[in-house]
This record gives structure tokens, C-alpha cells and sequence, in this order.
């Protein structure tokens, strides 16, 4: 039986790093659980800003959060002001997590958000995932969304394969099942080939129709 891993852990240190990194100390408790309620939270607030990934740092009295989006206006809006509007929610948010529990003693910490466009999205996984997501969810035919969108990718230089898989209730069919179609490598095994992971769920009337997708851009050689 074959024994399935993330193919981001799997090169993680080599060609990847974690998406949560920094210095926790003896507050790891309390940053950790932070962490995951802002990316939650980030996550559910942009569904359509085309929020391909969100990094976390920790630094010395520092929180600074990375969202990379194909549509940095929706996010930082006129003249900057939602930026200060996100980061006065996010303190909301923490604040009333903590308002249950002891409270670490320390100086507070300054969150720092920075957003980084990504410049093409039909190179990067999360966002192919959440675009074929919304076309399953608008009814198209499945096996037309994954064709369509391969299709697309490979016209990139940096997309050397594809690989996406669907599965559940497709078309609405009683009986779930598992497809998938893939185009050029995918040398899913080589720790040194750099593959974008991500997965997504499309909310159908008839159920979840989970979304992967893996992209192939390359060696790297570091």
C-alpha cells in the first residue's frame, strides 16, 4: 500500500521552508494557536481575493504576516487604509481569544502584514485549485474544467507538468468517485524537483467536490 506525503513536508529544508517559522520560546502555546486562528481567519475574510498563500514570523516582539494574492487592491484598498483596518481586526481577534485564559506577560507585539502579488496565477497551485473550484461550483462539466485549465498552464514556460484530481460526487452522480488527467513531468519522488501543492473544495447543492493540483516547475539545484 502506497504511503502518501505532502509533497511540500516532504522537501521541507531542502527546496521548501515551513509557512510558519520564527523564534516561540516559552509563549510556543499561545503563538501557536495565534498563528492559526489569523490564517483562519485571513483565509474566510479574502475567499475572493485569490489569497494563493499565508506566511508567518515571529520575531522579537514582532508579528509579521506575508499574504501572497493574484489582487493586492482588495486587500490594501484606497490609499492603504484597509491594511490598518485588517491589522485593528486581527488584535480584535486575538484579544478575545485571550480573554479566557492567562495572559503570557511580555511587551506587545507589533503585527506588520505585507502583501506580495503573484504576478501569474496560472503558475501557482492554490490559486488553479480555487479557479477550478468556482467553475465545479457554477456547474461545469468537470472532466471540460480540468482539460480547460491544464491547457491553460502548460501555455506557461515555467509549467514543465500538471497532474489534477477531482473526487467526490462528480456531475452529481450518486456513487463518489476519483478522476484525474495530467499533462508533461511530474517527478513526484525527486526531493530536488520543485512542485507547487495545493488543494481546495468545491461547495456543490449535491455535496464537497475536492480539488488537487500539483504543478512541475523544474530542478532546483541548491
Amino acid at each position: 500500500m502506497a504511503h502518501k506525503v505532502h509533497p511540500k513536508s516532504f522537501r521541507i529544508k531542502g527546496t521548501e521552508d515551513w509557512n510558519i517559522r520564527g523564534f516561540y520560546g516559552r509563549k510556543m502555546p499561545q503563538f501557536l494557536e495565534e498563528d492559526f486562528l489569523v490564517k483562519d481567519f485571513l483565509r474566510k475574510k479574502f475567499v475572493e481575493a485569490s489569497v494563493a498563500n499565508i506566511q508567518i514570523e515571529h520575531s522579537a516582539n514582532k508579528f509579521n504576516i506575508i499574504i501572497e494574492t493574484a489582487r493586492p487592491g482588495l486587500i490594501i484598498g484606497r490609499g492603504g487604509g484597509g491594511i490598518d483596518t485588517l491589522k485593528k481586526e486581527i488584535e480584535d481577534k486575538i484579544r478575545r481569544k485571550i480573554k479566557n485564559r492567562p495572559v503570557v506577560k511580555g511587551s506587545p507585539r507589533e503585527i506588520k502584514i505585507e502583501i506580495r502579488e503573484v504576478k501569474n496565477p496560472w503558475i501557482s497551485a492554490a490559486l488553479v485549485a480555487q479557479m477550478a473550484a468556482q467553475q465545479i461550483e457554477k456547474r461545469m462539466p468537470f472532466r471540460q474544467v480540468l482539460k480547460k485549465t491544464i491547457e491553460r498552464v502548460m501555455t506557461n514556460r515555467e509549467a514543465k507538468g500538471i497532474r489534477m484530481e477531482v473526487a467526490g460526487r462528480l456531475n452529481g452522480i450518486e456513487i463518489a468517485r476519483r478522476e484525474w488527467l495530467g499533462q508533461g513531468r511530474l517527478p513526484r519522488n525527486t526531493i530536488r524537483a520543485d512542485i507547487d501543492y495545493a488543494q481546495d473544495e468545491a461547495q456543490c447543492t449535491y455535496g464537497k467536490i475536492g480539488i488537487k493540483v500539483w504543478i512541475y516547475k523544474g530542478d532546483k539545484f541548491e
